[in-house]
């Protein structure tokens, strides 16, 4: 199916970076809320960053998010190192696209993790790359109705 991802992971640490780089992967591009911080928090726990700085070590990271608040957007600018991109539109392709290609890579060069079916997993569908969907990193604390809606996305993934 279309929107199967190449992984699905309960949590991003559980990403074998051993065979994605086996694979010739070269660049980790994440999704920003509820895949590297909880949403809308504009913080990364110390365990993000300690894991972001092994993943940097044989990777090239970056952050594509369609989140469109120029005030939140301002304040993740002062507390990462990395490349970001916002207002991608996900799951449309032209500003990842645009922005890899900038980058210096290609779409095969590439994994895009996220935590959402119809948008980061079929983003990257659509690219060309490798796709890893995780659950979300607040799943534990998430409300009944967040979960449920989660649920029903991911049937969009099952065989």
């Amino acid at each position: 199916m279309f929107l199967k991802p190449d992984y699905n992971l309960k949590r991003i640490f559980d990403i074998n970076l051993d065979e994605l780089k086996s694979q010739g992967i070269k660049a980790m591009l994440f999704d920003l809320d509820s895949t590297l911080m909880a949403s809308k928090s504009a913080k990364y726990s110390d365990e993000i960053l300690e894991w972001l700085n092994t993943v940097r070590k044989d990777f090239f990271v970056a952050v594509v998010s369609n989140n469109k608040n120029e005030e939140y957007i301002e304040k993740v600018r002062q507390i990462s190192d990395f490349p970001l991109l916002f207002k991608a539109a996900k799951p449309n392709t032209f500003a990842i696209s645009t922005f890899v290609k900038e980058l210096g890579y290609n779409p095969n060069d590439c994994v895009l993790v996220g935590d959402r079916p119809l948008t980061d997993i079929l983003c990257g569908k659509k690219f060309g790359c490798k796709t890893i969907l995780v659950d979300s990193i607040t799943c534990d604390t998430e409300s009944k109705l967040v979960r449920f809606v989660r649920f029903l996305e991911r049937l969009s993934i099952r065989k």
